[in-house]
């Protein structure tokens, strides 16, 4: 039994996040580790909010509160939404804690004793007017790469280079707009290309999705070059390197530190020795699930570090990022009110399986991926509710209606084949991470039964007097409503449960349930029917636009952000 560590990126709180920085990273971390429970594997999910940074600093400062204030109400604020949308972690916590704070600081007083650390002096943009040093995010410009008229200070959104500020062509304040002036100033770098020394031959020979690789390589190839670790920010963890006084850690040096940070945490409060057992043993396989602009700090900033605190650390597994998820054939965009965000999701439809489900089959795995209400809808109505839900329906209510809710018979062969090559197929997709394929192989169980079910008829075989033969065809189906709730569980853990309590078995499928136990027989007494989904109104498509505004009213008034 492997030990996995599965990280979904650190979501930043500046804003909720919207649905495609939920698929993207945390949906998709949750449905991997659901999955590998299931397999009876040893897992831990983990993430929290990155607190720390420019992007909190402008937030806060444009509201005139403390950084402090603003994480608080925020963390709390999205962490009872991935908790609405059934995001099973073992902990989800925050960069601005003792354990986090004191964990870095260690780690990285370690790699300055190994000697990956030295200092030079900069010189910065300072805004006259501001009083104040202008690191990353505190100085927009154009991105020198692609001309993007509104690149950030730390990295360009539109082509994904790394950036800092004296980069930008006509770089100005965040704040005020002026034009900065530049001044010296002193900084702590990580020498990133001698520690990353050999991690091009561990990339060559690691199991990475091609994406990760060759976008990993290439930016090797076009030369790493020592980077800065430390801010002239107040907001952030203070730098604990002699001198340093003043300073605080560049935010994406500490954040990607959590993913081992959270699992001390759970030790100081469980008084547990996970971090030894996932984190000492490489042997561990950590995970990770990302946006494609986050892969260069996962594959080679993050294994860099470990490697220069000379000690032993599991490199990445696997490192799964995804493309980018649009809305409607537009980036999702909170200033132009462009998309839609976790909260008004659940307010426009409270079901959080039809999201999940929805959204794992529009996942954008290959390349960036349309999220339109069309599509919605049908996978709602036509997959969730018809192929799945309906097949379900009409097996318990006949067995119900008929049997008295309870059937024994001997469960075809041919049937039990199938079920056994799509379970085998599911797995090697969701072994691959490749999720959205993989829900494919639930529905097509789900056709496959409705399909044996208009085939062999139970209801002639009874007026025929086949009692027997409508036994075996019930049975069949049973068994394959039963495979059907152990592969969706992972995807729709609401209706898993429901389906898993309806066909008469005990316990919970996601403790219960075992994957490597596909093609045992289900229990013949079943429990009462009731519909496993229910379809969205046949004017959806009309008022969806109504109805969104309207979510967005009611949740504006009790965000905190």
């Amino acid at each position: 039994m492997a030990k996995w560590v599965v990280g979904s990126a650190w979501p930043y709180v500046n804003t909720v996040p919207h649905l495609g920085n939920l698929v993207g990273s945390v949906l998709s971390a949750d449905v991997f580790a659901r999955y590998l429970r299931l397999k009876g594997e040893d897992v831990l999910l983990v993430s929290g909010s990155d607190e720390h940074g420019t992007p909190i600093e402008v937030e806060a400062k444009k509201r005139g509160v403390e950084p402090k204030e603003l994480t608080d109400k925020v963390h709390a604020y999205v962490k009872k939404l991935f908790e609405e949308y059934l995001i099973s972690f073992d902990n989800y916590t925050r960069t601005h804690n003792p354990v986090h704070i004191k964990f870095v600081q260690d780690i990285f007083m370690k790699i300055y004793r190994n000697g990956y650390i030295f200092t030079e002096s900069m010189i910065m943009p300072y805004c006259p007017k501001d009083k104040m040093f202008l690191p990353d995010r505190f100085t927009v410009g154009r991105c020198p790469y692609c001309g993007a008229p509104d690149a950030r200070g730390d990295q360009c959104e539109r082509c994904g280079k790394l950036l800092d500020p004296p980069d930008l062509v006509n770089p100005r304040c965040a704040f005020c707009g002026s034009r900065p002036i530049w001044k010296k100033t002193k900084h702590w770098f990580f020498d990133l290309p001698r520690a990353a020394e050999g991690l091009v031959e561990w990339l060559e020979r690691s199991s990475l999705p091609d994406n990760v690789k060759k976008f990993t390589l290439n930016w090797i190839k076009e030369g790493l070059t020592p980077r800065a670790v430390t801010r002239d920010n107040k907001w952030g963890i203070p730098a604990p390197f002699p001198g340093a006084e003043g300073k605080t850690i560049y935010v994406w040096f500490e954040a990607v530190l959590g993913y081992l940070s959270a699992v001390k945490e759970l030790d100081e409060k469980n008084g547990t020795n996970l971090f030894e057992q996932f984190w000492k043993d490489t042997k561990s396989r950590p995970v990770y699930f990302i946006g494609k602009d986050n892969i260069p700090f996962h594959s080679i900033i993050l294994p860099a570090l470990l490697r220069a605190t000379g000690e032993e650390y599991p490199l990445p597994y696997n490192i799964s990022a995804t493309e980018y998820l649009m809305y409607e054939g537009q980036k999702f965009s909170k200033r132009r009110r462009i998309g839609v965000w976790i909260d008004e999701a659940l307010e426009l439809v409270p079901n959080p399986d039809y999201w999940r489900f929805a959204l794992i089959r529009m996942r954008p795995e290959e390349r960036d991926t349309n999220f339109t209400w069309r599509e919605f809808y049908r996978i709602v109505n036509s997959e969730l509710n018809d192929d799945i839900g309906n097949f379900a329906h009409r097996v318990l209510t006949f067995i119900e209606r008929r049997f008295g809710g309870s059937v024994k018979g001997k469960v075809d062969e041919e049937v039990k084949e199938k079920i056994r090559e799509l379970h085998e197929k599911f797995v090697e997709a969701m072994d691959k991470i490749r999720l959205k394929e993989a829900s494919g192989y639930v529905l097509e169980m789900a056709r496959l039964g409705n399909k044996y079910l208009n085939e062999k008829e139970p209801w002639r075989l009874l007026k025929e007097g086949k009692e027997r033969e409508a036994r075996d065809v019930l049975y069949t189906t049973l068994f394959i409503l039963r495979e059907v709730a152990l592969h969706l569980a992972p995807f729709a853990p609401l209706a898993a449960e429901k389906l898993w309590r309806m066909i008469g078995e005990e316990g919970s499928v996601h403790e219960r349930g075992r994957l490597g136990e596909s093609g045992r027989e289900p229990p013949e007494r079943i429990g009462k029917p009731e519909p496993l989904f229910h379809k969205l109104p046949k004017d959806f498509l009309e008022k969806v636009d109504q109805l969104l505004e309207e979510a967005r009213r009611k949740v504006e008034k009790r965000r905190p952000i």
